[in-house]
């Protein structure tokens, strides 16, 4: 597994792309097109994907569906990319796919470079194991997450009859352009039409609630290309939530009514819109509407059963400790109001580690409201801002005095429960303190694995 992974990472990482689907698809041609194998729900978007995308999994493995499921980054393990019935594949397995298909795609990169253009890169490397690896199984449903836009994206290759479209956000904007409509565009690019069969069937765009020109952008692509449209505060919706011990209580109107006595258990009011997007989404997928509902008991049991690791997950108590993957504004925006709204901590500390080509600024203000106190330091990946340079924009919105520093991701762990539990004024601990560990992706699985997590 990690010679597997040293020869991948020697790729272009995903960070880095080529507007071309030409390699991933001579590939996927040489295989015998095992994308074509197989249904499948698309999931696009800047905030939200991976949640939503186990969401769907979840449901239609409620629903008797033997799912595959393609997300990305991973927290600790490449093979958490690559699930099939909601458990990621084994290390052997991960290296038997990529020896299996390595001679092809060494043929790939010999014709690329003949071509003047770029081997394979990583991603799209991945993408072509995970298509492989589910039509072996074989999978009755591929559920599959974009890694970074939509129209490019290694994961294009397949024709899914249900595309969805979470709240789309600036982020990655060296690639996928310098704002919302742009990024729109890119990201609309996984609704396309539907392909001619003998029974015809419809492509169905669900798209989350949107900023105005990001939506008029999704729209016209779902025109162009004949799409049905359900949209998030009109054809579905939350009607109602309420915080429950470890998660909420929901209520979600969906396109075949309405589903109620709903428990999911994870945190926060973005995730009860996620779970709102993706109940659509497989409604969808079976033609649910006004005259069918899906089975409700199969629906509340797939939603019990979610888990979205380092989404605001609990790594243990006495001080309570959080960790959470935002990696942008929008999604610290939302953790943010989580831990406003839903908890009540006397003190919080936060430890935060950001990549260097992420918006740094904007993370450290939407967090700055709820963290006392920050532990600032390095999550060990190269991208990392370093820490002095960290430190800086930290006190600039947070003050000296607010803000520590630590070498590495353990020594901040360890400072920041000591933060939290120090004693206060009157010569007592102070209760109902808690540690948040976020930032990034990277942060929070380096953080999973300290505290013995097996990838999940």
């Amino acid at each position: 597994m990690a010679l597997v992974e040293a020869e991948l990472d020697q790729r272009w990482p995903e960070t880095k792309i080529e507007p071309s689907l030409a390699r991933i698809s001579t590939l996927m041609d040489v295989l015998g097109s095992p994308q074509r194998g197989f249904p499948a729900i698309h999931v696009a978007g800047t905030n939200g994907k991976t949640s939503v995308t186990r969401m769907i999994d979840s449901l239609l493995t409620a629903l008797h569906r033997r799912t595959g499921r393609l997300t990305s980054p991973h927290l600790q393990l490449a093979t958490e990319r690559i699930s099939i019935d909601n458990r990621p594949i084994s290390p052997a397995r991960y290296v038997e796919l990529y020896r299996e298909m390595q001679p092809y795609i060494e043929m790939i990169d010999a014709q690329s470079a003949t071509a003047g253009g770029p081997a394979m890169s990583k991603f799209e490397v991945l993408t072509a194991m995970a298509y492989a690896a589910f039509a072996e199984a074989p999978v009755d449903v591929a559920v599959v997450e974009t890694g970074m836009g939509g129209s490019w994206d290694a994961t294009n290759v397949i024709d899914a009859q249900v595309a969805v479209i979470t709240p789309i956000g600036l982020d990655h904007t060296d690639y996928l352009g310098p704002d919302l409509t742009s990024i729109a565009k890119e990201k609309a690019g996984i609704i396309k039409r539907a392909p001619e069969t003998l029974v015809p069937t419809d492509t169905v765009a669900i798209i989350a609630e949107q900023d105005p020109e990001a939506l008029e952008v999704l729209l016209r692509r779902a025109v162009e290309t004949d799409a049905a449209v359900a949209r998030a505060g009109s054809e579905f919706q939350v009607l109602n939530r309420r915080i429950a011990v470890g998660g909420q209580q929901l209520e979600l109107q969906g396109l075949g009514g309405v589903y109620d006595e709903i428990f999911l258990p994870l945190h926060g009011e973005h995730q009860a819109h996620n779970a709102a997007l993706a109940l659509a989404a497989v409604e969808a997928f079976f033609g649910a509407g006004a005259q069918r509902q899906l089975d409700i008991d199969a629906v509340r049991a797939g939603f019990a059963q979610v888990t979205s690791p380092g989404r605001l997950e609990r790594m243990r108590n006495a001080p309570t400790l959080f960790i959470d993957a935002a990696h942008n504004p929008a999604g610290a925006t939302a953790l943010s109001a989580t831990l406003t709204s839903e908890f009540d901590f006397r003190k919080l500390v936060g430890v935060v580690a950001v990549l260097a080509d992420k918006d740094v600024g904007g993370i450290l203000t939407a967090l700055e409201p709820v963290f006392d106190e920050i532990v600032v330091t390095t999550n060990g990946s190269p991208r990392a801002l370093p820490v002095d340079q960290l430190a800086d924009l930290a006190v600039q919105r947070f003050g000296d005095e607010r803000v520590v520093t630590a070498d590495s991701l353990p020594d901040a762990l360890e400072t920041a429960v000591a933060l939290a539990e120090e004693v206060g004024a009157s010569g007592e601990m102070v209760s109902g303190a808690g540690v948040v560990v976020t930032g990034s992706v990277v942060t929070a699985g380096a953080a999973r694995a300290l505290f013995g997590k097996d990838p999940a």
